[in-house]
């Protein structure tokens, strides 16, 4: 691999250089997530299962982002057949939940918004039985030892991370001030603080029940009575039923090429495709070789415009709507939609096209010793999710159902039993000769997700490691429209900036602890050859890349 310094306009100097090994690696946000995916694959646990064990940690050391009550997606690469497959682990809305009660409540027939924290948004959290389920398909350790290096740290407790520490204090202050038992998820109110030991005992528990009975222990019984009876003390309406009526999905991945790479993506409900949108568009263009120029980076956010146009629009629950996603994600289709890109001018009010005729976030990669990979994501949504959580049980429910659309028209309404836009979203890149893995990789940090995939493949693709791919300034369309304000990451030039301005984008600077909003990566690269691991992980978080021996 190349090191950011063979692009002379990119000499941006990284503060660690890639990891490497051969034995298997883990990235994720936090180290201690990292060595419990170790431990497991030390322990001969393959790719998934190293995912599970990292994703269960991360719910204990990042509860601002992640958990057992939010949703996780996954795509597993297979070694031996070098097929991808897609999971699903998303949930839905409660059986009783309508846009007619939601109407009902709010007592107006004004537009409808509902407050991002109310109960009426939580889903069926789907993250416990997307673990199972990952595990019972490509997974090679009984979910016991899996859980656990989490159920220790819960127990024992862990020191905060830094990063973590801030926007948990945020949090405090705010979102779980005001939520039922909300105060449990903090020490007397505060957030704990950079170093300080936080236990989670209740959390542990909660894991041991998975590790003894599997998902039936969450979606029946005891925790689920607990959920149920929580969101109803809170004043939604989720039943024990809509708890135990919850499966994952294995979907056909999304994927499109580019300069003999291939990208995959988890289909809609999630919000991949719109990476691959952009990327078809893109390979339109000639791009110029340095990332941080003002004509390589107005292409990739009128892409991006484009796709968000698109895909803000079209992308739903499946089972529901009809989401034309081949015709999307078409080249044939991204032709068409080209001619909108004005290389010279921002275009803020780009509209969806007619392909057929007639947000916060954990993120993990593991690749194991054979060269089997898991691109990993779960979450809560905004931070602790609603902040409600479970009597006695220690852990936040999402408030993923924030994401639905109250326009009754709208693809993504929200209807009872349906699965709303989702922004997680892990990628996979592939080599299309010799055939193989190429890059396990994502980008968490909602609307920031297909615009991180874009920016951070186009890097790995330029040939940049890992490590320099990760630390290169982000922009980012901060609410994922059209229109949306475009957010530019300190480091980015000056001269770069206003030469954007001039073009019509409508900018502002970001720097500091706000960083996050350009998301959280982390990527693990694999060379044919030796078989040799390269991997970074974001500058913007707590985490690290870990080699094992």
């Amino acid at each position: 691999m190349k090191s950011s310094h063979s692009h002379n306009a990119t000499a941006f100097v990284s503060r660690r250089s890639p990891v490497m090994g051969r034995g298997g690696m883990v990235a994720a946000s936090q180290p201690l997530a990292a060595a419990a995916g170790l431990e497991i694959l030390a322990k001969g646990g393959n790719a998934a299962d190293a995912a599970v064990a990292a994703g269960a940690a991360l719910n204990v050391t990042e509860p601002t982002s992640t958990g057992i009550g939010g949703d996780c997606f996954a795509l597993f690469f297979d070694c031996r057949t070098n097929a991808v497959t897609a999971l699903n682990g998303s949930g839905r809305a409660p059986s009783a939940l309508t846009l007619e009660r939601i109407k009902k409540e709010s007592g107006t027939t004004q537009p409808l918004t509902l407050p991002a924290y109310h109960p009426h948004t939580i889903t069926v959290p789907g993250a416990c039985a997307g673990w199972c389920d990952l595990v019972e398909r490509h997974g090679s350790l009984p979910m016991a030892e899996i859980l656990g290096p989490a159920i220790r740290l819960a127990e024992e407790g862990f020191p905060v991370a830094p990063i973590t520490a801030y926007f948990w204090q945020q949090a405090a202050e705010d979102q779980l001030k005001t939520a039922l038992n909300g105060q449990e998820m903090t020490i007397d109110g505060r957030g704990p603080k950079p170093g300080e030991i936080f236990r989670n005992p209740n959390l542990a528990k909660t894991f041991r029940r998975v590790a003894e009975d599997g998902k039936k222990a969450f979606y029946h019984g005891e925790i689920a009575q607990a959920i149920a009876g929580t969101i109803q003390r809170a004043g939604g309406c989720m039943t024990v039923e809509d708890l135990a009526a919850h499966a994952s999905t294995w979907e056909k991945p999304a994927s499109t090429t580019y300069h003999g790479l291939r990208l995959w993506e988890c289909p809609p409900n999630g919000q991949g495709i719109t990476a691959l949108i952009a990327l078809n568009l893109l390979e339109g263009f000639d791009l110029p070789e340095d990332p941080l120029s003002p004509d390589r980076l107005h292409l990739e956010i009128e892409a991006l415009r484009l796709a968000f146009a698109d895909t803000r629009w079209y992308v739903a629950d499946p089972s529901v709507v009809a989401v034309p996603v081949e015709e999307l994600i078409s080249k044939g289709y991204a032709a068409l939609r080209r001619k909108w890109i004005d290389p010279k001018r921002a275009t803020l009010d780009q509209r969806r096209g007619a392909p057929v005729a007639g947000s916060d976030t954990v993120y993990l990669s593991v690749v194991d010793r054979s060269g089997n990979a898991c691109s990993f994501i779960n979450s809560n949504y905004m931070g602790f999710g609603t902040g409600i959580v479970p009597s006695g049980w220690r852990f936040t429910l999402q408030n993923r159902g924030h994401n639905f659309s109250l326009e009754p028209d709208h693809p993504n309404a929200l209807a009872p039993g349906k699965r709303p836009y989702h922004t997680i979203i892990p990628a996979m890149i592939t080599r299309e000769k010799p055939q193989g893995l190429f890059a396990c990789f994502g980008v968490m940090g909602g609307f920031m997700q297909p615009q991180g995939h874009v920016q951070v493949f186009l890097a790995l693709a330029d040939g940049l490691d890992p490590q320099s791919a990760l630390d290169l300034p982000r922009f980012c369309i901060t609410d994922g429209t059209a229109g949306g304000l475009v957010a530019i990451e300190e480091g980015i030039p000056e001269k770069t900036v206003a030469d954007l301005k001039k073009r019509g984008h409508d900018i502002i600077r970001v720097g500091g602890w706000e960083r996050a909003l350009f998301g959280r990566g982390q990527v693990i690269l694999r060379e044919p050859e030796a078989g040799v691991l390269i991997a970074g992980s974001d500058p913007r978080s707590d985490g690290c890349a870990m080699a094992l021996i």
